[in-house]
């Protein structure tokens, strides 16, 4: 049974140019050292100590400190690159993206509508200290999207699925054991792959894991014939593709951004673009409405009590699809360590990660940290 808190928000990670930089300090521990003098907007000029010095390439630098109003000494991390590359699975193409060369294994598993390049903002953070793996799931990102159709009676967009892809990724990519970082329904996927291969989950950290309140089960008795008709609906007529055709526009997506950020200013055109731009890749339609039409599969309430390892559920108190008051039932499960509420976030990966940085990521580091080194298979 967890505890419950709430998350403060640390000062935002400094993020600077080094292209003018003459120097820089590297101490013993590989870390690059420099004076820095915080300014409100949290751009930095900064005076170097002496040698020894390195070259300065034109690579971003990220304090990895919070500053203050006086000139202080800070560790400076240097940002590590980001790498994308397709794995072939099953005959499937997946992409996905990874940084880091040591530490425990994460592997981030995006929500409904996403794609690997929501994390974004927690590769490089997380790739300190740990090795980090964005993985676009099939049907979503620029992953391939095989036309449910070919599968016939037999569903093949489902938790199960995607949990097999995850631990064969781990299998077959990562060769070992991982920490599942996961939102919205991605943390089906993570519960299930957790569950499915109990010797790969080391942990699990659930951003406002999706409820899935239009499940079959969810829903009234009277009310289920009408659901299935209007599933039926969008799958085997052209209403369907009208419907998604209306769905997939740069407009449409930014007012549904906006719905679930709390944070307006974080619904930029850069993200949105990210967004839609793998919605219009072939195949991507048909994606699309065979998960609006899966009504079926797990609950988060009936996985939660099969998982071996620790969990962390972290859920933004403005969630708008999601409420915060439900989702803190799944506190009071035995898995469950931590329930942590993040004030003033909102539902998606790019709510979670994208608008909160500096809530999310200490608390994926601690969580990693505590966890590392413990035996969970079984």
């Amino acid at each position: 049974m967890a505890s419950m808190s709430s998350a403060s928000p640390s000062m935002p990670l400094s993020v600077f140019s080094s292209a003018s930089s003459p120097s820089l300090r590297l101490s013993e521990a590989g870390i690059l050292l420099v004076k820095c003098y915080c300014r409100t907007d949290f751009r930095c000029s900064i005076s170097f100590k002496t040698s020894p010095t390195l070259p300065v390439d034109r690579r971003r630098y990220v304090c990895a400190r919070s500053h203050s109003d006086e000139a202080s000494t800070v560790p400076i991390f240097l940002e590590p690159d980001v790498h994308t590359s397709m794995w072939n699975w099953r005959g499937y193409s997946i992409r996905y993206q990874y940084a880091g060369n040591n530490g425990p294994a994460l592997v981030l598993i995006h929500g409904f509508g996403a794609n690997s390049d929501h994390w974004r903002k927690n590769v490089t953070f997380l790739a300190r200290t740990t090795r980090v793996y964005s993985v676009d799931l099939i049907g979503y990102g620029y992953s391939e999207k095989p036309n449910p159709r070919d599968f016939g009676v037999n569903s093949f967009y489902t938790f199960e699925t995607w949990a097999t892809q995850i631990n064969e990724f781990c299998s077959d990519v990562i060769k070992g054991e991982a920490f599942f970082v996961c939102n919205s329904i991605g943390g089906v996927v993570g519960l299930q792959a957790a569950i499915t291969e109990p010797q790969i989950c080391k942990g699990l950290i659930l951003l406002n894991i999706s409820l899935r309140m239009l499940h079959i089960k969810k829903q009234p008795w009277y009310a289920r014939p009408v659901i299935r008709s209007f599933q039926s609906l969008l799958r085997n007529t052209t209403v369907g593709k009208v419907f998604y055709s209306a769905v997939a526009t740069k407009e449409s997506v930014k007012g549904i951004l906006c719905k679930c950020y709390h944070d307006k200013s974080a619904v930029t055109d850069e993200l949105v673009q990210m967004i839609l731009q793998p919605g219009l890749e072939p195949g991507a339609a048909d994606v699309f409405l065979e998960f609006i039409c899966y009504s079926e599969g797990p609950l988060p309430e009936e996985l939660l009590p099969k998982v071996k390892c620790p969990v962390l559920v972290a859920w933004g108190d403005k969630d708008p699809w999601e409420p915060i008051e439900l989702g803190k039932a799944y506190a009071d499960f035995d898995a469950v360590e931590d329930f942590v509420i993040l004030p003033g976030v909102g539902h998606c990966p790019q709510i979670m990660q994208d608008e909160a940085p500096d809530l999310v990521n200490p608390l994926i580091e601690s969580f990693v940290n505590r966890h590392s080194h413990v035996n969970v298979s079984g």
